[in-house]
């Protein structure tokens, strides 16, 4: 009897099994001549580091191997027509497996995202556009695209499959460096102990993960149903789209629209300007075809000005903002750099993937400001501070001056004639540069 089963992204239909065997681990000579035999343009050596990985797909974790096989489906047929397109190994479609796990919406604890993992710096470079409302490293089709691009250049770059592995998981930049370190050796076994820790893991996994697959029978692993999608259509929009509303309206589920669109985030579609590809329920686009203006229009509007809100007060969100490059100075504090230019510390943290407050002088940060009238209302005052760090002021009478908040002692010691940093440390016997507003300091004698 079948029954259906939901996972936490799609839905499949499996068949109840019995108790399984699982085979024990296998004799070295057999799974060296196993892998030997697995029809790859990749030189997919054995060893007891692969062949214990191989263990641990095969027997130790063997519903992560029964996951994949249920996800398979849906992805390989991507993965194989762009390798194909870009001339790359067909066996390179089991590298997803192990980055994401089939995953589409997968976040790695470094903020890698999607099938492939990518980071927002490499995915913008492969043309992979990520804001609040929409990831494209969450899209199948265009970040499998850019993932073959991204593993043509780095084979393009080092020669040998191995190497490429490596270098998509840590980067060029740290295989390059462990060929140094190595003595300018040029295979991955040969440059192993230089690379860090998880990529000397990584390309094992890939030919663990390799073998797995092309020898499920002989592991005891069965057919026992796959993850599937709802049968699907297209329309294009450049408004905002509501998928609450869309699908409240045309008699479909949500969750459909979300499975089928992993790239859009927050359930909703924002106004781009230019047509956007949205997959919807077949059943949703014959609803639609008997009304689609009504249907479009108020899906348009509703959920609109909140979700808009959202976006724009969300910590870290880029969203209407546009992005310039700061300097630090000395004398700058978090506080100070974030009130001069209108935004938050923990924006500035999370743009900047910042731990902690510490900063120092040279470092260029990332700053989003608010569109237009953002990036004048900053200019203003920062031209406004250089007017008053141009033209310092007299001393006042009282001698005394009360720190506003985001003030620094460089600060203060630019509005005042004669004012250094070190005479008003020295005025108020201060051992160090903290400030607190609403603090009293001595300027003068």
């Amino acid at each position: 009897m079948l029954y259906k089963e939901d996972t936490a992204d799609y839905e499949y239909f499996a068949l109840p099994t019995e108790i399984e065997y699982v085979p024990g681990d296998d004799d070295p000579q057999l799974v060296a001549d196993r892998l030997a035999c697995i029809d790859t343009k990749m030189n997919l050596v054995y060893n007891d580091r692969i062949h214990a990985f191989i263990n641990y797909f095969t027997v130790r974790d063997r519903e992560y191997t029964k996951m994949v096989m249920r996800r398979r489906n849906l992805y390989f047929p991507i993965f194989e027509k762009y390798l194909k397109q870009y001339g790359l190994p067909e066996e390179l479609k089991y590298l997803s497996i192990i980055e994401s796990g089939l995953n589409p919406r997968a976040v790695s604890r470094a903020r890698a995202v999607g099938l492939w993992q990518f980071m927002s710096g490499t995915g913008k470079y492969y043309g992979l556009h990520n804001d609040w409302f929409i990831d494209e490293r969450m899209d199948p089709e265009k970040s499998t695209e850019a993932a073959c691009r991204y593993l043509r250049d780095l084979y393009n770059m080092f020669h040998d499959w191995e190497m490429a592995l490596a270098a998509y998981n840590t980067g060029p930049g740290n295989v390059k460096r462990a060929i140094r370190r190595s003595g300018y050796k040029r295979t991955f076994w040969e440059i192993y102990p230089n690379l860090p820790r998880e990529t000397r893991s990584y390309v094992p996994q890939f030919v663990a993960i390799t073998y797995t697959m092309n020898y499920l029978d002989e592991h005891n692993f069965f057919d026992e149903g796959e993850e599937m999608l709802v049968v699907s259509d297209t329309i294009r929009t450049k408004k905002f789209l509501h998928f609450d509303t869309f699908a409240s309206l045309t008699n479909t589920c949500v969750d459909d629209l979300q499975r089928l669109n992993p790239s859009i985030q927050h359930n909703a579609m924002p106004e781009t300007g230019k047509p956007y590809v949205v997959h919807i329920p077949r059943e949703a686009k014959i609803v639609l075809d008997s009304n689609r203006l009504a249907i479009l229009d108020s899906a348009s509007k509703t959920g609109r000005k909140e979700l808009e809100v959202l976006a724009r007060n969300t910590e870290g969100s880029t969203y209407g903002r546009d992005r310039i490059v700061y300097k630090v100075r000395s004398g700058d504090v978090l506080g100070s750099i974030a009130i001069r230019h209108g935004v938050r510390v923990t924006d500035l943290k999370k743009w900047n993937k910042l731990r902690g407050n510490n900063i120092h002088v040279g470092q260029r940060l990332n700053i989003w400001q608010r569109g237009s009238k953002g990036a004048k209302s900053a200019t203003s005052t920062t031209m406004m501070a250089s007017a008053k760090s141009a033209s310092p002021a007299p001393i006042p009478d009282s001698k005394i001056y009360v720190v506003q908040p985001g003030d620094t002692l460089w600060h203060i010691s630019q509005k005042f004639e004669g004012l250094s940093v070190d005479k008003i440390k020295s005025l108020n016997n201060l051992s160090n540069t903290k400030l607190q507003p609403g603090q009293k300091l001595i300027i003068g004698m």
